[in-house]
């Protein structure tokens, strides 16, 4: 229950003033134990949805919280899923409501209800093959936010003749953002940023060895890009995909809003 279910509850007479107050109060989070506040309006208030990261959290814990999330928000994401978490959530909850993504990484448990599709589009690329599981999790973060998403996977600078065909792929979708995933030099999504017209957020990735591997060069080479590119941290992938998400529901939001305008104006 939103803040608008309670105003509507009290003006149909179906709760009290006292009640509703009490519920108002309790709006924003919900407390597991001494250890969790779980942000059950974040995407109400940001466009963002709150995930639960399941890396150094018991296998236990995990579970309660996202019992608490499913019963809040229908839904609940949980990222960085060790083979122990996976156990745990496939004997707390039904298979059919268990989403499992192993390159990814991440679970989704939901209670039947589908993601909501806002009409945004997401595309995602990876320089190489070791770099698809950073992209996986960004994948999966904007499809939770409502985005359809397309994939062109192993396309780096080492052979930059794959990436022709790919990108007429990525533009027929349309896509109103695009992460670009990149381990070693990171040098993809400057490429990629060069090329198309929708904004482009580069993901470095941890893969490759030696001076500057770990994601280090990667990291540096997108932040000195000479090509407009936005950067998010080492193997963060649901930032990356989190804010390529907000970026094209924010433009399928304003195309709708503008049909709707011609629309009425057509009317009159």
């Amino acid at each position: 229950m939103d803040l608008t279910d309670i105003l509507k509850a009290v003006k149909d007479g179906k709760m009290d003033v006292e009640t509703a107050e009490q519920k108002a109060r309790s709006l924003g989070f919900v407390s597991y134990m001494d250890i969790a506040k779980l942000d059950s309006h974040r995407k109400s208030r940001t466009g963002v949805i709150e995930a639960i990261l399941a890396d150094c959290k018991d296998p236990d814990d995990v579970v309660e919280i996202a019992r608490i999330m499913v019963a809040e928000s229908k839904r609940a994401l949980i990222t960085r899923v060790s083979s122990g978490h996976l156990e745990a959530l496939k004997q707390a909850f039904d298979q059919d409501k268990l989403e499992w993504s192993s390159r990814a990484r991440t679970v989704v448990v939901h209670d039947g209800t589908p993601a909501p599709r806002t009409g945004g589009v997401v595309g995602f690329v990876s320089a190489g093959t070791a770099d698809i599981p950073a992209a996986e999790e960004a994948r999966v973060v904007a499809s939770e936010m409502g985005c359809e998403t397309v994939a062109v996977y192993d396309v780096g600078v080492a052979g930059i003749h794959r990436l022709i065909p790919a990108m007429d792929k990525l533009k027929a979708m349309k896509p109103g953002a695009i992460v670009v995933a990149a381990g070693r030099e990171g040098t993809l999504p400057t490429i990629v940023s060069g090329l198309v017209d929708v904004p482009v957020i580069g993901l470095p990735v941890s893969t490759g060895y030696g001076a500057g591997g770990r994601g280090e060069a990667a990291l540096l080479a997108m932040l000195q890009s000479c090509s407009t590119l936005a950067v998010v941290n080492i193997d963060a992938g649901f930032v990356a995909g989190a804010y390529a998400a907000r970026i094209a529901n924010m433009i399928a939001a304003a195309y709708t809003h503008g049909k709707e305008d011609r629309t009425g104006q057509e009317g009159e």
